[in-house]
């Protein structure tokens, strides 16, 4: 067999590969001659239809097939004759002006996997946030659970901040009324963001039996677009208002939150190792995020175009499929739309993958084992959740993905210069 490799532009590479008619033509006859043993046609009983009908109808397909196969094949023993590295798949064309020759050329198009060139990464910086959790953290984080199975209970004052009111509006634009701005017995809490921010402060100080005048502008990029960047002017009146009661921190609300004795003090250690467990999270997410920016602004590598094809359609068949799973209606996307995110997905897998083979870095056994029982952890039985990963190849493989993204993650930090700068929860969680 002959392939002759042709370097074209960039990292596309071109090999010419001749296939001998003779052997394509005796597997093609095989195969008719199989099929006709059993094939099923019109006017003839099973297998008994002549081998020249046979051919007639199932020749072409055949025939396509044997020479799909018989390329597939070729190819391969070209691609490693020459030790090439495919990015993507060949394009197979046949060569213009053959006649009836003994051998039928073709010319497989393609893209090779670049050479990736990682610059020294000891000048690029790197802050670690450090995080010292305290009691005080695990208050808040308690409040916010009291905050969420709070009653309301009917109070005799003014409301304020937190308090749910129930009241009648009636809103216009310019002297005149529109869709959505009258509602009757409407309830929102005061500070919630389910209303305008306007709106909702415009509800503080009033009583029950209280009415209000008051005008306000809708926000540029309102979703109504018919009222974006509008002014408005709305009647309110109110007919109850009804003050916040958080649950006290005791037994019964220690037994809501899953533990099973009611002892506080353990719910406010389950607290503290969830937070720890988000900490740790959180921490390492921005180490990945500047040590991924790090490489992409270290790194020189020319990008195959077939993946960051193959990359965008994947992205766009992801995107729809979520879309049509949450009930929204499906727009028409174009691929153009996620061309950026692929490129930057395809040029980090390539630094990736070249970090990882040059420092053979691999996931640990036990590193995988950790990584799953810290993800077990956030559920109700992690032994049941352990054994779900063990059970799949696919999940496994997911997990030993993240480890080794986790040791390129350790091993830009080990060359940059990390700084730890002291955060606080609230800054980490970008609640500050």
């Amino acid at each position: 067999m002959q392939a002759n490799l042709e370097v074209l532009e960039g990292l596309v590479r071109r090999l010419d590969i001749n296939v001998p008619m003779d052997q394509l033509e005796t597997e093609v006859q095989s195969r008719l001659k199989r099929l006709a043993r059993n094939v099923k046609m019109d006017g003839f009983r099973p297998g008994k239809a002549p081998l020249s009908a046979v051919a007639r109808q199932h020749g072409p397909g055949v025939r396509q097939e044997v020479l799909g196969e018989t390329l597939q094949a070729r190819f391969g023993e070209a691609v490693q004759a020459h030790q090439l590295k495919i990015a993507g798949y060949p394009r197979f064309e046949p060569k213009t002006g053959q006649g009836a020759a003994a051998e039928m050329t073709f010319s497989a198009s393609f893209e090779v996997y670049p050479e990736v060139k990682i610059d020294a990464l000891n000048s690029g910086k790197i802050s670690r946030p450090a995080v010292d959790l305290s009691e005080a953290d695990v208050m808040k984080t308690l409040e916010v659970l009291q905050k969420q199975r709070r009653t309301f209970e009917k109070a005799d004052r003014a409301a304020a901040e937190g308090d749910l009111v129930r009241f009648d509006y009636q809103g216009t634009v310019d002297g005149t009324p529109f869709e959505g701005g009258k509602g009757e017995d409407f309830a929102a809490v005061i500070g919630e963001g389910r209303l305008l921010k306007d709106f909702e402060q415009s509800l503080v100080g009033l009583k029950a039996g209280d009415s209000k005048g008051f005008d306000l502008t809708f926000p540029a990029e309102y979703a109504a677009r018919e009222l974006a960047g509008k002014a408005a002017h709305f009647e309110v009146q109110v007919k109850e208002v009804q003050a916040p009661v958080l649950p006290p921190v005791d037994a019964d609300f220690a037994k809501a939150l899953g533990v099973e004795d009611g002892d506080v003090e353990k719910l406010k250690a389950e607290v503290k190792a969830n937070l720890e467990r988000e900490v740790k999270r959180r921490v390492q997410t921005k180490l990945k995020e500047q040590a991924m920016e790090l490489l992409l602004q270290k790194s020189t590598l020319d990008l195959p175009q077939s993946l960051v094809a193959m990359e965008t359609e994947r992205l766009l068949k992801m995107t729809e499929a979520d879309m049509q799973s949450r009930g929204v209606q499906t727009m028409k996307l174009s691929a153009d739309m996620f061309t950026g995110q692929a490129e930057r997905r395809v040029r980090l897998g390539l630094i990736l993958a070249e970090i990882v083979q040059a420092n053979k870095l691999t996931a640990q056994p036990e590193q995988i084992r950790a990584l799953i029982a810290e993800q077990a952890q956030s559920y109700e039985e992690p032994e049941q959740v352990v054994q779900w990963y063990y059970q799949s190849p696919e999940r496994m493989q997911e997990i030993e993905s993240l480890a080794l993204e986790e040791n390129v993650v350790a091993w830009v930090a080990g060359q940059a210069q990390v700084e730890d700068v002291t955060t606080s929860f609230e800054e980490l969680m970008g609640r500050a």
